[in-house]
């Protein structure tokens, strides 16, 4: 179980209620399908992640075109780095790919939660 910021709960909730057309996909489509435990806009220390798979230790990021910014690059990979240090692994996944291309964002996902260690 991890610390979080309890300052991020409210928008952790809001989030959940708001979730992007492709988080939706994901989510209802695919990850909340699977055989074991997915948390939605999980709140990890001062992060909250769009999905979580806690046996896995796997965070998932849709992004949309904006992650594509240098400031934005450079802030997911620093927030990448800082959930690493927790044994955390983040696969990010781009909105154009849950679009065009889900059944193989889907096997994707699937291959990464195996390689954890963990049988979906």
């Amino acid at each position: 179980m991890f610390e979080y910021d309890k300052e991020l709960l409210g928008n952790a909730q809001n989030l959940r209620k708001h979730m992007t057309d492709e988080e939706k996909h994901l989510w209802y489509d695919f990850l909340s399908k699977l055989p074991v435990p997915v948390k939605r806009q999980k709140n990890i220390e001062r992060y909250i992640l769009d999905f979580y798979i806690p046996q896995a230790k796997l965070g998932i990021e849709v992004d949309g075109s904006q992650h594509n910014a240098p400031e934005h690059a450079q802030a997911d990979s620093e927030r990448d780095a800082g959930l690493a240090t927790l044994g955390i692994k983040v696969l990010r996944v781009r909105n154009v790919d849950v679009n065009k291309h889900f059944a193989l964002v889907a096997q994707h996902i699937l291959d990464v939660i195996r390689e954890r260690g963990v049988e979906s």
